[in-house]
């Protein structure tokens, strides 16, 4: 057989450079260039048979050197340009175009086989041959159909144009060499043509695109251009062949079935003006990329797989490089399921070709890199050998051959000796592409039938009530009488009720995984309760049930955090966008620091438009959100030790606050101008943290208390813009966009709580004060209790300068000498004040941060040493936390013995304890007899120290 092939080939290539010497034409004589092109004429009927019919073709492409070169941008287009610069009428259109294409097919195939181009260049050139086809050619449609029935205008007699989309491996760009295109026509707006005899604009456009479809697809003596295909248009083969934009957006969104997302995902605009196409696209991207995470997109992905799969293997293709097992369309979906799921939440993710797909997912470790490596692998082979299964004969084929000679030309096009180890390798990609395909698409339930499982029978309730609760406890629960009826009542209640068939098809899914997973709980009674709870709230929005459906990881690591946590239950609840979260255990139990912090930031707000604030004030709230709860999940199992949750959770507001002081600073210059005098990059502004934000102790629903200042000391000072303000007015404003930003509720709620009463004069006092005014009050007005508050207070944001000028404020009022025992009085009066109004402590309870010895009584001792000693020890005003404070004290022997490591180790614990109960939803209360010896030490040390 090989002989017979290589005698074949001579005999041809013989024929061919007698035809050409016949024709005066030169016979290339290069060996190395007649090798090359003898593999080609081995590998190509279509090459050869094109040679023989046009003797001058590729003697052309060699003499003018585009045979054995790349293409420049927009030479091919300009090749075109040039042979259509005469074309009058449609006949003649039609013959050039045909014969453009068959001069650039040769040129195509040749640089492929004989291996003078890349696989990626042979996609680019069969793209932009399409690409400039429909261009050029609908260019002189329009203006030929123009005259014949006038100008198509709106309502406001604008010209309207016709837009083209270019779907699947032309929207991508990824032709294969003998592939169909498809095409979407739309147009802007209806109206009518501007003729003799005036048609509506839908009229001129489905004439337009039928001479366009014409131009292109029509079979004559010279061929084709290319195979068109319309029928993924909206309706498909019945529906209008052109549409305008809101009839288009109105199918998308209202009747469209799930599949056209996954085709919409390559659409590109590939003929028509570029402004308008914009528009189109903006309309259509919330149909293709939803906002949330759409987990559906597996399950509909995967029924398009399967029936994809029993068509093929019922017309007995399962050799099938495209469509079959392991073939191109599996790498395809593995790319656009995650694009699908998590595109409208990362537009990174919003992007066509799908080698860029794979390698965007790794960077973002959705998929690892040896995965990547072999589906690309995978995907370049399977498209060389696409492109030479049609480069045989130009047709449309994915079929491996089946005659040995056929098979034998294959092997040798894709540089094997014989089919046999082409076969072995063409199978081992196919199988890691299978199996690959099988991990991100395999059902989690498929293991088990839903139908066998004991606990289904719980949950559709097809089990007498004695067997459901028989089940109920074999699979782990205790109170079975009372779960069981729980979920009798979550069965029947109202959200459940009110599902549609998908909904109930979901939640059945659902239901039996989650049962089983609540039952291996320590408390899987109280768990179960808990996801319920949240259920109930989440239930109507079936994206969410089809994400624990579709992640086993995601439903297991749900079901561990809500055993351990009301709270992260509770902030589901109230957040289930943050179910994502649960996906990734890596991530999940790996808080960020400051630096990552700002960089995930930076990425999530990325995407929005700058006058987008409704969007970014929601972004900013997921951040927040999202990375609260990946500080409890460590925090409660042990990944983090306690003081680093406060630090974790003190970063991610001073993020938060930077970011929201750059947003109001940039609206406000945007209005007003900047405050004159000030340099690039300067706002004169600071934000100052005082309490648990600015002792870098936040817990989890702590409020932000914060003081605003700004360093500008002259009082008649107006800002530099077009509409100028007083200064005072201009950072009054600030902050009040400042609040707005924190305090207004959007879907994902508020971002912070913010208390503003630790200002000069308090709640009567201005919104923000100079920094003179600040000091001066501070030096004459302020209580002892507002120098005790200054003490944890620091700067968390804003200019450099104004943050330097607070310290040196704050170090000069902490400083200075005051009167012992009055000093020990006033914070002695203050204590008791807050004790009478604010302990809640009782016969039976303790309460860890106002009781005697509690967590404020430290507090206040610590203050007291630094307001005492701080004019002797400048070292006491370094910190603004409590255990770093106690550590200074301890290392200047300011507190007698080991009071200070005392006082520490009781401060940690209490703080352990307060954390863990506002993981649990509980109040900062404990049993009366619990951490007895600590409590009685604080004492012992207030006794000590307040009573010398």
């Amino acid at each position: 057989m090989s002989d017979a092939i290589a005698e074949s080939v001579e005999v041809e290539w013989s024929a061919w450079c007698e035809t050409l010497a016949d024709a005066g034409e030169r016979v290339p004589d290069t060996a190395a260039l007649v090798a090359d092109l003898k593999r080609v004429w081995g590998a190509s009927g279509y090459v050869a048979q094109s040679c023989k019919r046009d003797p001058g073709l590729l003697p052309g492409l060699l003499n003018s050197g585009q045979l054995q070169s790349s293409y420049t941008a927009g030479e091919m287009a300009g090749q075109l340009a040039g042979r259509l610069a005469d074309a009058s009428d449609e006949t003649a259109l039609h013959k050039i175009l045909r014969q453009f294409r068959r001069q650039q097919m040769v040129r195509i195939i040749c640089r492929d086989i004989a291996g003078w181009a890349p696989l990626g260049e042979t996609l680019e050139d069969l793209s932009e041959l399409a690409d400039i086809t429909i261009q050029q050619s609908l260019v002189l449609l329009y203006d030929w159909t123009c005259r014949e029935m006038g100008t198509p205008r709106n309502a406001a007699g604008e010209a309207q144009s016709l837009l083209v989309l270019g779907m699947g491996k032309l929207g991508a760009r990824e032709l294969n060499l003998s592939s169909d295109i498809d095409l979407i026509f739309a147009y802007p707006e209806p109206g009518e043509t501007d003729g003799p005899r005036p048609r509506s604009n839908e009229q001129f456009f489905i004439r337009l695109c039928q001479r366009l479809v014409q131009a292109l697809d029509t079979v004559n003596p010279d061929g084709f251009v290319f195979r068109v295909d319309t029928r993924l248009r909206p309706f498909g083969s019945v529906g209008p062949l052109a549409m305008h934009f809101d009839a288009m957006e109105n199918y998308y969104h209202s009747q469209a079935r799930e599949w056209e997302r996954y085709a919409m995902i390559k659409a590109r605009l590939v003929a028509g003006d570029p402004a308008a196409g914009e528009v189109l696209m903006a309309l259509l991207r919330p149909f293709v990329y939803r906002r949330y995470l759409d987990f559906g997109a597996i399950e509909s992905l995967r029924k398009m797989k399967r029936m994809i799969s029993a068509e093929l293997h019922k017309k007995g293709m399962d050799a099938n490089i495209k469509l079959g097992a392991g073939g191109i369309r599996e790498i395809e979906f593995i790319g656009q399921a995650f694009q699908l799921i998590r595109g409208g939440r990362d537009s990174e993710l919003q992007i066509r070709p799908i080698l860029s797909v794979l390698k965007r997912l790794q960077q973002k470790e959705y998929l690892p890199e040896y995965v990547v490596r072999e589906l690309a692998e995978a995907y370049a082979f399977l498209r060389l050998v696409e492109n030479r299964i049609q480069a045989w004969a130009d047709r449309q084929t994915h079929l491996l051959p089946t005659d040995e000679g056929l098979r034998l030309r294959l092997a040798r096009a894709m540089g094997f000796d014989s089919w046999e180890p082409f076969a072995a390798a063409l199978a081992r990609h196919r199988q890691r592409v299978q199996g690959h395909f099988d991990k991100v698409f395999a059902a989690p339930q498929a293991e088990v039938e839903s139908d066998s499982q004991p606990l289904s029978g719980v949950w559709d309730e097809s089990m007498e009530p004695e067997e459901a609760q028989a089940a109920l406890a074999e699979a782990g629960f205790n109170e079975v009488v009372e779960t069981h009826r729980r979920l009798q009542r979550f069965h029947g209640c109202a959200a459940c009720r009110g599902l549609g068939t998908r909904g109930r098809a979901r939640l059945g899914e659902l239901m039996p995984l989650l049962l089983e997973a609540a039952g291996q709980q320590e408390n899987p009674d109280q768990t179960l309760q808990r996801l319920l709870d949240l259920l109930e709230s989440i239930v109507r929005r079936t994206a969410y049930l089809a994400l624990l459906v579709e992640s086993p990881l995601g439903l297991s690591q749900l079901v561990r955090l809500s055993g351990v946590s009301p709270w992260i239950t509770r902030l589901l609840s109230r957040h289930p966008i943050l179910l994502d979260e649960l996906l990734d255990p890596r991530r999940l139990y790996s808080p960020l620091k400051r630096r990552e912090l700002e960089q995930e930031l930076e990425v999530q707000l990325a995407g929005i438009e700058k006058d987008d604030l409704e969007q970014q004030m929601e972004r900013l709230r997921q951040f927040t959100q999202s990375n609260m709860l990946r500080v409890a999940a460590a925090d409660i199992t042990g990944q983090v030790p306690l003081m680093v949750v406060s630090d974790y959770l003190t970063e991610i507001a001073e993020t938060s606050i930077v970011r929201v002081v750059e947003q109001a600073w940039a609206v406000m210059v945007q209005r007003y101008g900047a405050p004159k005098g000030l340099a690039a990059g300067e706002s004169s502004f600071v934000v100052i943290g005082y309490g648990k934000l600015g002792g870098i102790e936040l817990g989890y629903s702590s409020d932000l208390d914060m003081l605003f200042l700004h360093a500008i000391d002259d009082q008649f000072a107006e800002t530099d813009g077009a509409k100028s303000i007083p200064v005072e007015v201009f950072y009054a404003r600030l902050a009040q966009r400042m609040i707005h930003l924190f305090t207004t509720r959007t879907p994902s709620g508020i971002l912070y709580e913010v208390d503003m009463r630790l200002r000069p004069n308090g709640n009567s006092g201005m919104m923000v004060s100079s920094m003179r005014t600040f000091e001066s009050y501070q030096q004459e007005k302020a209580w002892t209790w507002e120098h005790q508050a200054l003490i944890r207070a620091r700067p968390v944001a804003g200019d450099p300068k104004a943050k330097a000028r607070f310290e040196a404020v704050r170090r000069h009022i902490l400083g200075q000498p005051r009167e012992v025992q009055r000093l020990r009085a006033e914070v002695l009066e203050m204590r008791e004040k807050m004790r009478q109004s604010l302990d809640k402590s009782s016969a039976a309870q303790f309460d860890l941060k106002q009781g005697r010895g509690g967590i404020v009584d430290i507090e206040f001792m610590v203050q007291y040493a630094v307001l005492r000693w701080a004019h002797q020890h400048p070292e006491l005003l370094e910190w603004t936390d409590n255990v770093r404070l106690l550590e200074t004290l301890s290392r200047l022997g300011l507190l007698a013995g080991d009071t200070a490591e005392l006082m520490t180790g009781a401060y940690k614990v209490f703080r352990a304890v307060y954390h863990r109960n506002a993981l649990q939803d509980q109040a900062a209360l404990i049993v009366d007899d619990q951490l007895t010896e600590e409590r009685a030490m604080v004492r012992e040390a207030w006794a000590d120290l307040m009573a010398e």
